[in-house]
């Protein structure tokens, strides 16, 4: 789990909005979960599953 939190702000066209919208309720998810879900998988698949272990010895 995340220590804090920061906002993401993007423009997105308002029918791929609605379109998110209507799948993420039918999966019982908020839009907002479900992009930090993506942003998480994604980090993930780039860096590994133990990125924040690395960050933390890179300021250590």
């Amino acid at each position: 789990m995340e220590k804090r939190t920061a906002r993401l702000t993007l423009l997105i066209d308002p029918e791929k909005k609605a379109a998110f919208e209507a799948l993420c309720k039918q999966e019982d998810v908020t839009p907002s979960q479900k992009v930090r879900q993506f942003i998480r998988e994604y980090v993930e698949s780039k860096l590994g599953p133990d990125w924040r272990e690395q960050e933390q010895q890179k300021t250590d």
